[in-house]
């Protein structure tokens, strides 16, 4: 019965198989991935009659088509909620989205770096694409005439590779002193940052992007004279990236004791760049665990995350909860983060985030988004399993660095 959620997620057979009979065996709950695929099935033939078409007869493509129409539907009226219009300028948008997701009532509270340490960090080494760009020879001088969150931001698009690798030194020395607990910060770059930044932008296909380390998430400028869902997009991705570095946070702050715990906080960010398929090798993320502990009443806590961690560290939200609290027309992706079905050898995925993407980059069919969904699924699959309470002791108990491998269990 995995066949139907292996082809969802293109994961390596056998593997998958025997990983779900190891998930079986150790938490002593089987058949979970029936049940997962049959309320994926139920949920998927519910949005689809929601969308006018028959889920008997639907083909991929036009499922997908009305999927997009949908999300071009919301993207109008979340952006008219907000007090401006879909066919805005970006940096109009930018000021709107930033402006509606701080005055939502999400948690930003997070462990970050201080920023009278990343400001050493580039009194020591200072960055000389940007002081060339800026127009500065002394960095004491840019320091204080500039905005540290723009120059930490710009670091990995102005900065070559060589020069990262080594300002990355720096983290292998930070201890837990070298880090405070203050809200997430929402940036705007200007204009002047839009050529340095332009092929992240090209190959990310989005504008926001963050710094985990120092809690702060950009919005990068767009050259475009307008963006299609970006209403949608950007909201989206402003929830899920407080909700990514708040999850850092609860991390770093459970591995604040460690000895080694400059090599855990570079290693995990140098070794979890894009998050991708975390099953083929057998691995537990922690973001499964913290999603899971998340979902559950504020008090069941377990004592093996204290005194550092607090339930509200482990508090899981994602994008579309978020938005729909903002604009209730969007309640029509509640819970489908996790759900697809495979047409024409490729998921059509019902993810907000997804679909939103593939609006706003004008994605064909046949190259139609799926990221976000097989990420959602990964981690749905774990945390179904790490739900009984024989795995969730032997995962905490065996808690090390980010990961946690199935077959160790």
């Amino acid at each position: 019965m995995s066949k139907f959620l292996s082809e969802l997620l293109n994961a390596k057979e056998p593997l998958f198989s025997l990983a779900i009979k190891e998930l079986e065996r150790v938490s002593g709950r089987k058949s979970a991935d029936v049940r997962l695929q049959a309320e994926i099935i139920q949920k998927a033939h519910s949005a689809i009659k929601e969308l006018g078409l028959d889920p008997k007869d639907a083909t991929g493509k036009e499922i997908y088509f009305a999927l997009v129409a949908k999300i071009k539907e919301h993207d109008e009226h979340l952006a008219k909620r907000m007090g401006v219009s879909a066919g805005d300028k970006p940096i109009k948008l930018s000021r709107a989205i930033k402006k509606t997701v701080l005055g939502s009532k999400v948690s930003r509270r997070a462990w970050v770096l201080k920023k009278s340490v990343a400001k050493g960090f580039i009194r020591r080494m200072p960055p000389p694409n940007i002081m060339k760009l800026l127009g500065y020879r002394s960095v004491d001088s840019m320091l204080k005439k500039e905005k540290l969150e723009e120059i930490f931001g710009a670091l990995r698009f102005a900065e070559n590779a060589g020069w990262l690798e080594r300002f990355n030194e720096n983290y292998a020395r930070l201890k837990p002193s070298d880090f405070v607990s203050r809200d997430i910060e929402i940036v705007i770059m200007p204009d002047r940052w839009a050529n340095v930044c332009e092929p992240f932008i090209k190959k990310k296909k989005h504008n926001i992007t963050h710094l985990k380390e120092l809690g702060i998430i950009l919005m990068l400028p767009v050259k475009a004279a307008s963006l299609p869902g970006m209403s949608i997009w950007s909201g989206s991705l402003l929830f899920h990236y407080i909700n990514e570095i708040r999850l850092y946070s609860a991390f770093f702050k459970l591995k604040q004791v460690c000895s080694d715990f400059g090599k855990i906080f570079v290693d995990t960010l140098n070794a979890d760049p894009d998050l991708g398929p975390i099953m083929v090798g057998h691995n537990i993320h922690w973001r499964v665990i913290q999603r899971y502990f998340g979902k559950l009443k504020d008090e069941y806590h377990p004592e093996i995350f204290e005194p550092h961690l607090q339930p509200e560290d482990l508090h899981w939200r994602n994008a579309e909860a978020e938005l729909y609290k903002i604009d209730p027309e969007l309640k029509f992706w509640q819970d489908l983060d996790y759900v697809g079905l495979m047409y024409d050898g490729r998921p059509v995925a019902f993810n907000m985030m997804d679909i939103a993407a593939s609006y706003t980059n004008r994605t064909e069919y046949e190259q139609r988004e799926i990221y976000h969904f097989r990420e959602s699924l990964w981690n749905e699959i774990f945390a179904r399993y790490l739900g009984e309470k024989t795995l969730r002791d032997q995962v905490l108990k065996k808690l090390d660095n980010n990961m946690v491998k199935v077959e160790n269990l």
